[in-house]
């Protein structure tokens, strides 16, 4: 499991590193994706440079740095590239945490490159925790954009939805970003409703996970149907509908939130 209460200070040969390329993870062909790299091979494969090192933690007794390397230093031969969304359910779920605080970390430093309020260019302090506009005195640290999901059920059946715009069509529950000066109970009900127009109620804390598509927390919620029939957003939702657990659509897998909420309804369901 990755450490972060403490950062390592300083790149060693034998740290491990995770290395990213735009948005996809990059490892050795000669190792299972999301197999992260040693230090030492990482500057033995690309020219980077140590102050480019962005640190992410301890994991397994070791530190943990990510690296950016171009797309045009890839060898197809020797390297495989693959987003992070590949890996869920692939790898074990304390590998796949620590590669995505890592690339958005990583994200986090290139999108901050400069000040928000002056323009100026910033840099990395405080071990790599923050950025500072030394102009303004601009301190920044990573933004985690709170999202709500939510399970909404009517009596044995539950309600799930297909988002639009994606070409490989499933259903999962419905979900969105939280809006300054709101619980999130009241963004549960807010969401559900703009997306597909019913009324819930008995909105129950279920579980959180991180999620680095770049830099979202989902806070997972249960709630019950009140009143209402489907009206869709048709900038949000392709189809949705009432699903018995018996006659399930494509769902997300058991490693994300929304694959849990789903699998806990059916055990729930079946008892």
């Amino acid at each position: 499991m990755l450490a972060i209460s403490e950062l390592p200070e300083s790149p060693q040969a034998d740290d491990w590193a995770f290395v990213f390329s735009g948005r996809n993870t990059i490892t050795t062909s000669r190792s299972a994706p999301g197999t992260p790299w040693r230090v030492a091979d990482v500057t033995e494969e690309w020219p980077v440079e140590m102050s480019s090192a962005v640190p992410v933690g301890y994991w397994q007794g070791k530190g943990a740095w990510a690296f950016s390397v171009p797309e045009t230093d890839l060898n197809p031969m020797e390297h495989m590239a693959g987003n992070l969304y590949s890996l869920l359910g692939r790898v074990d779920d304390s590998l796949f945490h620590a590669q995505g605080r890592a690339y958005q970390l990583l994200h986090w430093i290139d999108t901050h490159r400069h000040c928000g309020r002056c323009g100026d260019a910033t840099s990395v302090v405080e071990s790599g925790r923050a950025v500072l506009c030394e102009s303004c005195s601009l301190r920044v640290y990573p933004r985690v954009s709170p999202c709500v999901i939510v399970l909404v059920s009517r009596g044995d059946q539950m309600l799930l939805a297909a988002a639009a715009g994606f070409q490989k069509r499933f259903y999962s529950t419905l979900a969105g970003f939280m809006e300054p000066g709101e619980t999130c109970e009241q963004a549960v009900i807010r969401e559900v409703r703009e997306e597909v127009g019913i009324e819930v109620g008995n909105v129950r804390y279920f579980a959180s996970q991180p999620w680095p598509f770049p830099s979202q927390v989902m806070l997972g919620f249960f709630a019950e149907w009140q009143s209402g029939e489907i009206k869709l957003d048709p900038n949000e939702i392709e189809d949705a509908d009432w699903f018995d657990v018996g006659a399930m659509p494509p769902t997300p897998p058991m490693a994300s939130i929304s694959g849990q909420l789903i699998s806990l309804f059916m055990e729930r369901a079946a008892s």
